[in-house]
């Protein structure tokens, strides 16, 4: 079942002219028909774009009308300029549902240290406005705004059965590249027709994102311009959840951000294999986030994938190094089923056939277990080619 738009939601995407190719939105609108509950959660990066000082001066709130979104350009290390342009953003943003300026919130993404074209926005945003609809095709193509490098736009949603009724959740996320934990070069924005009161919806956003799209990694990069945004407009007419109705929630959310951040790291630029990693065993959680961050960033274990080298040394020197004390005698190792390596010891296994595994999915499942505790991290990240190379370094040039 493909995801709707929640009640009292209304988007569009358009072609505003910030990127070259007219055949490629580049400006998202969506607007909420009532005042909303909007959380947000941010990069941790002391360089940040003008959008995230502004939204996170307005999250958590309970007044957000609209949120605009441009792709193509980054409006980040643009001094006042940059952040007048986005304080403008919002301002037309709001207007084009008769809100006040301070009722919008801005997403940004693209080239770093450019001026955004403005006048190409205030015009992109009239046209957005004439677009507004709440059906599948305009989700689509507002999803589609927001991506850059992206192959194809991103899109989860759950129908939910509460007690008082039903309400819809949403997501839409962009990122392919410039991604590391803490987030990545990433925006995301999940809406939903529930009530939600301002405080609850910024722990259930942090919670869901921590074991999400902080546990996604492309190249490490972390960047200026991540931002996360829950808009809930309670339209769906029913109390502000509590109790088991904000725990089915929450779950929900929980799922939404997980399915975004992994479509996320399997759209990683010219990757060949989505890997995923579970560090199990731990003796804490940060324990576990520390080990498969380190391993999942490892340029050595990123080709190794790509080259369907079942080199174990690569990814247990890697755990070795990422700060975590714990007994070698106790880690282990398997790769696709296959168990490299076991209580610190290298295990008897067929090479040819660990390699014809990595080589013919392009799924590639890492499992290190410790024996040091319960704790347990899942992570995300892709393998390093030539390609991502290539890209990268034609990106701006």
């Amino acid at each position: 079942m493909s995801p709707t738009v929640p009640q009292g939601f209304r988007l569009a995407g358009v072609h505003a002219g910030i990127k070259r190719n007219p055949q490629k939105p580049d400006l998202t609108l969506v607007v909420s028909e009532r005042p909303a509950t909007a959380a947000g959660v941010y990069t941790q990066n002391l360089v940040f774009a003008a959008p995230v000082k502004l939204d996170r001066a307005r999250t958590p709130c309970e007044q957000i009308r609209a949120v605009i979104i441009n792709s193509g350009n980054a409006n980040a290390c643009t001094g006042d300029r940059g952040d007048r342009d986005a304080a403008r953003m919002a301002e037309l943003a709001a207007a084009a549902c008769d809100a006040r300026a301070e009722q919008a919130l801005v997403l940004s993404t693209g080239v770093i240290g450019e001026f955004l074209p403005m006048e190409k926005i205030e015009a992109g945003i009239a046209a957005a406005r004439q677009k507004l609809a709440g059906d599948e095709a305009a989700l689509a193509t507002a999803a589609q705004g927001m991506m850059t490098t992206d192959t194809r736009h991103k899109l989860v949603g759950r129908r939910l059965k509460l007690a008082a009724g039903e309400v819809q959740l949403t997501g839409m996320a962009k990122g392919a590249a410039m991604i590391g934990p803490r987030m990545a070069t990433m925006l995301g924005l999940i809406l939903t027709d529930a009530a939600i009161a301002p405080a609850v919806a910024q722990q259930a956003l942090s919670a869901a994102v921590e074991d999400s799209f902080n546990c996604i990694s492309v190249d490490g990069h972390m960047s200026t311009n991540d931002t996360v945004l829950l808009v809930a407009n309670g339209a769906a007419g029913m109390p502000a959840l509590t109790g088991a109705d904000l725990e089915t929630f929450r779950n929900a959310l929980a799922e939404v951000c997980g399915e975004l951040a992994r479509a996320i790291a399997a759209d990683g630029e010219g990757a060949t294999h989505l890997v995923v990693i579970d560090v199990r065993g731990c003796a804490t959680r940060q324990a576990a986030h520390r080990v498969a961050k380190t391993v999942a960033e490892s340029p050595l274990v990123k080709t190794a994938i790509a080259g369907a080298d079942p080199n174990w040394g690569r990814f247990v020197s890697a755990a070795g190094y990422s700060g975590v004390s714990f007994d070698p005698r106790r880690v282990g190792l398997e790769v696709n089923g296959f168990q490299l390596y076991q209580a610190g010891a290298p295990a008897v296994f067929d090479a040819a056939a660990v390699s014809k595994s990595i080589r013919e999915q392009y799924e590639t499942r890492v499992v290190l277990q410790f024996g040091e505790g319960d704790a347990a991290v899942r992570f995300w990240t892709t393998d390093l080619t030539a390609e991502y190379v290539r890209l990268n370094a034609d990106y701006h040039t």
